[in-house]
């Protein structure tokens, strides 16, 4: 049973980024093609996925309604969304919300400005704690215990020639994050990226989150991109008074 629903995960994954063959997906599963149509049987007869004229396989439209409803139970998200698609239309660059979700910092949200090239950033998805200035921005703001516990047993990949490769060096980084107010990632992940964030907190002592602001290289460097700085705090403190409206609210305070 464990192993039907894990296969029924990766399909689900698989089929969300463009629909997809029989023999895709059995590829995927390294199981024979009667197997996997099986597996797309069942979900298409729940709705989770269709069956194209084609006879590629896609997301449902019953999984579309019901992340939909779901939006309502992510309460950061609902909240944060038209703050982060008001920062992209001042800047002209993507946006990101990334949530503190037990160990892992979790992209939760992302608005890209039209027309522009699709960054790799995928929601619900971990970030690399030593590279994404989302999570810096996080671990920054952090009391250091907490922030040595999430990086307990961390691996330190080296993605280009500037990312940082160790603890050592990482805590240092965060240091200087700490005393300039926001983090940066100068093609950390991708060398042809950069990003900027800052946190989002509930109170003066608590973080739930980060914004970040990402652009390709080629039309903004990270000095250019720096210059949004004040715009980028407006945002999160904005978004952070709305969290504690809300919370307090609900709560009775």
């Amino acid at each position: 049973m464990a192993q039907t629903v894990s296969n029924a995960i990766e399909i689900l994954e698989f089929v969300s980024a463009r629909p997809r063959t029989l023999g895709e997906v059995a590829h995927l599963l390294g199981v024979h093609r009667s197997t996997a149509l099986r597996l797309l049987q069942t979900l298409t007869t729940g709705g989770l996925t269709r069956r194209g004229p084609d006879g590629r396989y896609g997301i449902g439209y019953r999984l579309v309604g019901l992340a939909q409803r779901a939006k309502d139970q992510f309460d950061l998200q609902a909240i944060a969304h038209p703050h982060l698609a008001a920062l992209t239309g001042i800047s002209g660059f993507t946006t990101h919300l990334a949530a503190l979700e037990g160990a892992d910092i979790v992209y939760i949200d992302k608005v890209e400005p039209s027309g522009s090239v699709r960054l790799y950033s995928e929601i619900g998805k971990p970030v690399p704690l030593h590279t994404a200035s989302a999570a810096k921005a996080v671990l920054a703001a952090l009391p250091r215990e907490r922030t040595l516990e999430l990086l307990e047993g961390w691996g330190y990949r080296r993605y280009t020639a500037t990312t940082i490769t160790s603890r050592t060096a990482l805590l240092a980084e965060l240091d200087r994050t700490q005393k300039r107010g926001w983090a940066v990632d100068d093609g950390e992940f991708e060398d042809f990226v950069n990003c900027i964030a800052y946190p989002v907190r509930t109170d003066p002592g608590g973080v739930i989150g980060a914004v970040s602001i990402t652009a390709l290289r080629v039309i903004s460097d990270l000095t250019r991109l720096e210059g949004l700085v004040p715009d980028l705090v407006r945002t999160c403190e904005a978004i952070s008074r709305d969290v504690r409206g809300v919370r307090g609210t609900l709560t009775g305070v």
